[in-house]
């Protein structure tokens, strides 16, 4: 399997951004009553977990495109894994990459709107809140989806096999 690589990376990513949306440790504070932490969907206060009040117009984008970046990158990894299924490999390796590197720039948006929407965080001391592992996950996983996509590309420009050359396939037809 030429993409294995791809595979590898896709999957990777896709765990680790399914991981960093679902979760609610984007942002975190210490403070005497306990931790606070923040996630795209709640916080939560020494325990106790809640909805947002209704989100600024930010945190509602970068829920959006962290969802489509893991619907996109669902689909890029189902591609993939279709490349070495029946003829027309280098046009599904090509679709995958792109779906994939898709998948990583929608996430690097959400994450870069969830950065500039922290600027806005509550409290006094805005020094005092610190990204936590979640978005850090985030950003891996978008680094990840990123290499997936250049990945079946590579694999895409090198495959050697005629079925798979867009000329190969021209030339059977006629």
């Amino acid at each position: 399997m030429p993409a294995a690589g791809g595979l590898l990376c896709g999957a990777s990513g896709l765990a680790l951004l399914v991981a960093a949306t679902t979760t609610h440790f984007w942002v975190q504070r210490r403070a005497p009553g306990g931790t606070t932490s923040l996630g795209l969907w709640h916080g939560c206060l020494g325990g106790q977990c809640h909805p947002h009040p209704p989100p600024p117009a930010l945190l509602e984008a970068a829920r959006v495109l962290m969802l489509l970046s893991v619907v996109a990158a669902a689909a890029g990894l189902a591609l993939g894994l279709a490349v070495g299924a029946g003829g027309g490999r280098r046009a599904r390796a090509r679709v995958a990459g792109a779906t994939l590197l898709l998948a990583a720039l929608l996430a690097l948006l959400g994450l870069g709107l969830c950065s500039g929407e922290a600027l806005a965080l509550p409290g006094s001391l805005r020094s005092s809140w610190s990204f936590s592992w979640s978005f850090i996950l985030g950003w891996l996983g978008a680094a990840l989806l990123g290499s997936a996509g250049l990945f079946h590309l590579c694999a895409a420009s090198k495959d050697p096999s005629p079925e798979s050359s867009e000329v190969g396939g021209v030339l059977r037809g006629s």
